[in-house]
């Protein structure tokens, strides 16, 4: 059984990121990353790793004091299929509650992706912190071909991708479903609680 490995990324770790990052641009519809830049928010990355290889990525930012961001989330393609890109995100979710977040938010082109893990995908303008913090200045404002979602956050946040969320468009809930985000009892051993790592079966 394949064994995943999730944990803090230190400054090791800047180029295996920074490397996942430049290999996967296309396939991942990712924004580049400088080294500089990789180097610079390093600890702000969780990592996953099979026997000693960092498989997959996903940072959490900070774009206001109850809005994070996830961003550059990308798995390897011969680690695909593992769930790791789902667990990276409870991670960071886990993660963005002890920091005291309300809201995790993300800007994609799959957001089917996202939706299966509980986010549901909103107008832009409903994240005003992320066009402060980057759209303004960015080449593509208002020509975006991103979608918006985001997640409420809550204690024990655990991702279920196994049921979609609902979908809103203009204030207007379509194919409303179960609740998919349950209140669960965070492990003392969290990632985010310890700077031991730990290993979950893939």
């Amino acid at each position: 059984m394949t064994m995943v490995t999730f944990r803090h990324a230190a400054g090791p770790d800047a180029s295996a990121v920074h490397r996942l990052i430049s290999d996967n641009l296309e396939a991942g519809h990712l924004l580049p990353r400088t080294m500089d830049d990789i180097v610079a928010h390093v600890s702000r990355f969780l990592v996953a790793e099979i026997e000693g290889s960092v498989v997959g990525c996903a940072e959490l930012a900070p774009l206001s004091k109850t809005v994070a961001e996830v961003r550059s989330l990308v798995v390897d393609q011969h680690a695909r299929g593992n769930q790791i890109g789902p667990r990276l995100v409870t991670e960071l979710a886990s993660g963005a509650v002890s920091r005291g977040y309300a809201t995790l938010c993300a800007f994609t082109h799959q957001p089917s992706h996202f939706v299966k893990m509980g986010f549901t995908i909103v107008p832009h303008m409903w994240v005003p912190e992320k066009i402060a913090h980057d759209c303004t200045s960015c080449p593509l404002f208002r020509r975006c071909g991103q979608y918006a979602v985001t997640l409420p956050l809550r204690a024990g946040v655990q991702i279920r991708p196994e049921q979609p969320a609902a979908v809103i468009y203009g204030g207007r809930t379509v194919g409303a479903r179960r609740p998919n985000v349950e209140r669960l009892q965070l492990d003392p051993t969290h990632v985010f609680g310890t700077a031991d790592e730990h290993a979950v079966p893939a």
